[in-house]
């Protein structure tokens, strides 16, 4: 055992030592005699050498002193001894005294025996606290002696001073005492509190020797599940988490995610719902898609083309994408039943057998008949192998729509399509798909024989027709398609009808239109009838059965000879001329524009000598005392833009827009001025700004137009940025197409199509205006107007060759309209933003494209490119674009694939060109736009019914079906493998328009 460790004290100093203030926090006291109560266990040696006596601290609180006073009497050597003081963690001891000293000399008597030295070993106490150290015993006494002189111990307290327990960075640090060293530091581990764990450095911190927190080092962050709270981690409760280490709060589960109990780091997902691996636990739980729907097989000779619709649910999600699988089954399916001549109805399936019991086609469409046709695949089937194309593939689908190859007739062929999504292989169920079990031998399908004419009209025809005969099943639908007969390059409608009757709506008076017939069923469709010829009516009549076909033969006798006298009359006269810019005198010519029944062309003003003649033709005038101008909204080319009303029968008023002519014209500037309005008196439609009147009678010269209370379409777009649906946007666009439509079906060119010439009114319907720089195609529809030279063009919105060479066809507009498609997307950003027009026109050469504007859908991008054809003649025609915009419109979740929009910045990179098809409605249509259309009916003939089909033709397949020129078959095979790209291109972006 240890020995006691004694520390002595002499008394002699006659210093008052002062009041020292109460102990703080960092020190703990081993030894207070203040605190003493009742026998303290001190010690005197000898017993009267110290005597205890009872008095009061300077806070008037009774305490026990010690006094010694033995100054009368020489050689004093009395001892104050403590009781035992356990060490504890004490490293190094601070005393503390407190006493009362007087002086010898103020004692009368005693300078011999009152001592004030007691030699060298003893200290003398100058301070009021000594430290001592470093301890190494388990205790030690505290010992005080007197020497003769008259002292008082008020006090004596022994204390050690350590760092107090603390938190820091959500760590724990406990109480530890100083070092012994006075500059010792002594390093503390601290723990992370419950809930935080340690992130980069465990946290440390060290001790000093006056008992202070010194240099934090490292520290803890609440872990996934808690979120921090004052100074601690608090979890997150039921319904919220928390999925990273840090300060950030819980937060509320994504959809479909649910917690079960508090302190989760991730909402799990609720039954049914599941995240991708790459989706992090802040995305919310989607579902796998539900099956596709109203699968459909299509029979032709050798091939099958499946095709299908979108299920109803796609799972909250947009990574849709479909999978075909196929099965070849040496059992057939017709030894599944054994009846002839019958029709009968299991699981779904409909089954038709011919006289010799054989079955010929099955196919499933009604939901539930997947497991029963998985079981009747069971038997003798097999995956199919490479033998047999699925085209343009079997995975990662995102058409409803493939062609199968290869078949064999000795088969059934089991055709399984799933719709999966980014889910599905979380799920661990097999993805929601439909079936279809079928044979290439397909029965017997035969084509609508005869097509009456129930009624016509003006502007309508109604038909009748005799369903075909048939061996699949009941016919399903009758798919009817017509055109204008007259037209160069057809252009298909279609319409579909559930009975044997229809009435085709829409149609041109007196136009003779080329109608064709056929019938799906559950198997697909089968051949389309011979074609048949129908003419609308001149006047709104309602003609029957062989009245209708009588007034068909004398309007066509009729007609013609009108056209045979004009023809006559004009070689006759030598004196045609065409709409052109030309400024002669054709005074005769415009007297001899007759307007042939149900044919409207328009008439350029130019070729009127006296502008006012013009206007007057088509132009009503206006009282200028009905014109109420109320203030100006900006200034045009020629004049002042004005907001006004015009005063209507009955008194109303309506608003209107004016356009002033400003003083100090020119006869050249009167003329362009008045012939604008020439222009729009000829117009009517309702995406076309519509020409009120004009005044010429009075000063200034006016036009008065509509009024459209939104203004132009850029600055409306730039005032609103960001704030329509993109189906909005569409429906602007649609509204452009149709007007430019319109323009177009009357041989018009604009010219100037841009966002800034497109008004907008407060019904956001968009309507085409500025007709300035519009100029007129002449007859040929490959004629194009040659503009004057050192004439102005908008370089950011015109097509190269009008740029290169002047040439503006309804091509060039269709390549402005592209880029108003941009503008409207983009909410009105400048086209090649700062790029100089030198810049534009070379990126355009070199095969650059404008990008994607951000948060652009897919589609819309896809038919910007195809406006912006470096050849004219595979740019869509308007007729086409307000096709392709309506498909659009009827399906919204096309418009939901957004393209890789580039961030708004003054120089993004721009997109190469790449050659679009889509607005190609057949193949015919195709071949035109290469200048091949003669071999259309060769395509035909040899089943190329389909670009798909198409764009699988190589070399031999061209010869073989009759294209034996070198220079066409080249031709051909350029187009088949810019098709090809295009393909690809719109596959890889997973867009269908």
């Amino acid at each position: 055992m240890a020995r006691p460790f004694l520390m002595a004290f002499a008394l002699l100093s006659w210093t008052l030592i002062r009041s020292r203030s109460l102990n703080s926090e960092s020190e703990v006291n081993l030894l207070d005699s203040k605190m003493l109560e009742g026998d303290t266990g001190w010690m005197a040696f000898p017993p009267e050498g110290w005597e205890e006596i009872s008095g009061y601290d300077e806070f008037y609180t009774p305490i026990a002193t010690y006094q010694a006073c033995h100054v009368m009497e020489a050689s004093q050597d009395n001892w104050l001894r403590t009781a035992w003081v356990p060490r504890a963690d004490a490293e190094r001891l601070y005393v503390e005294l407190k006493f009362t000293l007087r002086d010898c000399s103020s004692i009368p008597g005693v300078a011999g025996t009152c001592k004030v030295d007691l030699g060298g070993r003893v200290m003398k106490l100058n301070t009021e606290v000594r430290d001592v150290g470093p301890l190494t015993r388990r205790g030690f006494y505290l010992a005080f002696q007197d020497v003769g002189a008259c002292v008082a111990l008020v006090a004596v307290r022994a204390f050690y001073k350590h760092c107090p327990q603390t938190r820091r960075s959500l760590s724990s640090f406990s109480a530890t005492a100083a070092g012994a060293d006075a500059t010792a530091l002594v390093e503390v581990q601290g723990m992370c509190l419950p809930g935080a764990i340690v992130v980069e450095m465990a946290p440390r911190m060290f001790c000093s020797a006056d008992g202070e927190w010194l240099v934090p080092i490292g520290g803890c962050s609440c872990q996934p599940g808690y979120q921090q709270v004052m100074d601690r981690c608090q979890a997150c409760s039921e319904g919220y988490y928390k999925d990273g280490t840090g300060s950030q709060p819980c937060i509320h589960c994504p959809p479909h995610s649910l917690t079960h109990r508090p302190g989760a780091p991730v909402c799990p997902c609720m039954e049914g719902h599941f995240r991708a691996y790459s989706e992090p636990a802040t995305m919310a739980c989607t579902r796998p898609p539900s099956p596709p729907r109203e699968l459909v097989a299509s029979l032709n000779a050798s091939w099958v083309t499946l095709e299908w619709s979108p299920p109803s649910d796609i799972g909250s999600r947009m990574d849709l994408a479909y999978q075909v699988m196929c099965q070849k089954c040496a059992q057939k399916v017709e030894d599944v039943l054994v009846s002839s001549n019958s029709t009968e109805m299991t699981d779904g399936l409909t089954r038709r057998l011919n006289s010799n019991g054989r079955m010929t086609a099955t196919v499933a469409m009604v939901p539930g008949t997947e497991n029963r046709l998985k079981e009747i695949a069971k038997g003798g089937c097999t995956p199919c192998g490479e033998e047999v194309r699925i085209l343009p593939g079997d995975v990662d689908l995102k058409e409803t729509r493939v062609a199968v190859m290869g078949l064999d007739s000795q088969y059934d062929y089991v055709f399984e399509v799933a719709s999966l999504n980014g889910v599905s292989s979380r799920s661990p169920k097999a993805p929601a798909s439909v079936s279809v079990r079928l044979s290439i031998n397909s029965a017997e399908f035969g084509q609508v024989t005869n097509i009456y004419q129930e009624s016509v009209a003006k502007d309508s025809l109604s038909l009748s027709w005799t369903a075909p005969k048939h061996d699949i099943g009941t016919i399903l639908e009758y798919e009817i398609t017509f055109s204008e007969k007259v037209q160069k390059k057809v252009s298909y409608t279609t319409v579909k009808s559930k009975w044997t009757s229809v009435t085709l709506t829409g149609l041109k008076p007196a136009t003779m239109y080329s109608v064709q017939i056929r019938a799906r069923t559950a198997a697909g469709f089968g051949p389309f009838s011979n074609a048949f010829q129908f003419q609308t009516s001149e006047q709104s009549l309602d003609l029957t059965g062989e009245q209708s076909q009588n007034t068909i033969v004398w309007l066509s006798i009729v007609t013609g000879l009108i056209v045979l006298i004009l023809i006559v009359f004009f070689l006759l006269k030598g004196r045609y001329c065409g709409y052109s810019k030309a400024k002669q005198n054709c005074d005769e010519e415009k007297q001899y524009h007759v307007k042939l029944p149900g044919l409207k062309m328009y008439v350029d003003p130019f070729t009127y000598e006296d502008p006012c003649e013009a206007v007057h033709e088509f132009a009503r005038e206006i009282d200028v005392n009905r014109i109420l101008i109320e203030g100006v909204v900006g200034a045009g080319e020629f004049g002042e833009v004005c907001r006004g009303r015009m005063r209507l029968p009955g008194g109303q008023a309506a608003p209107v827009a004016v356009k002033t002519l400003k003083a100090g014209y020119t006869e050249e500037q009167r003329r362009d001025f008045l012939c604008e309005a020439s222009i729009m008196g000829q117009f009517d439609h309702p995406n076309i700004i519509r020409l009120e009147g004009v005044i010429t009678r009075s000063i200034p010269v006016m036009i008065v137009t509509e009024f459209m209370e939104n203004g132009s379409l850029d600055a409306f777009l730039r005032k609103n940025d960001g704030q329509f649906t993109a189906m909005q946007l569409v429906g602007m666009l649609r509204g452009i197409a149709a007007g430019m439509k319109y323009l177009a079906d009357m041989s018009y060119v604009h010219r100037d199509l841009a966002a800034r010439n497109i008004l907008v009114n407060s019904n956001l319907m968009c309507k085409v205006s500025d007709f300035g720089l519009s100029r007129i195609l002449e007859d040929d529809p490959d004629a194009a107007y040659t503009a004057k030279q050192g004439g102005r063009i908008p370089v950011r919105w015109t097509a190269p060759e009008a740029i290169a060479f002047r040439k503006f066809t309804s091509a060039s507009d269709m390549w402005s309209y592209g880029i108003v498609m941009w503008e409207v997307t983009s909410y009105g950003e400048r086209p090649y933003w700062d790029m100089s027009n030198q810049d534009v026109i070379k990126a355009i050469e070199e095969g650059y494209r404008l990008p994607a504007p951000m948060d652009c859908p897919v589609a819309l991008h896809q038919l910007m490119l195809a406006c912006w054809q470096q050849e004219r003649t595979l740019r869509p025609k308007f007729i086409h674009m307000v096709a392709a915009l309506d498909r659009l419109i009827r399906t919204p979740a096309s418009l939901s694939v957004l393209a890789n929009g580039t961030p708004r910045s003054p120089r993004p990179y721009l997109d190469p060109a790449l050659p679009a098809f889509l607005a190609f409605g057949s193949v015919g249509d195709w071949l035109e736009a290469i200048k091949m259309g003669r071999y259309t009916d060769n395509f035909t003939a040899a089943g190329y019914t389909s670009l798909d089909a198409v764009a699988r033709m190589a070399l031999e397949d061209l010869a073989r079906i009759g294209v034996t020129l070198v220079g066409h078959q080249k031709k051909i095979l350029n187009g088949i493998q810019i098709l090809r790209a295009q393909m690809v291109q719109m596959q890889d972006s997973g867009v269908q328009v």
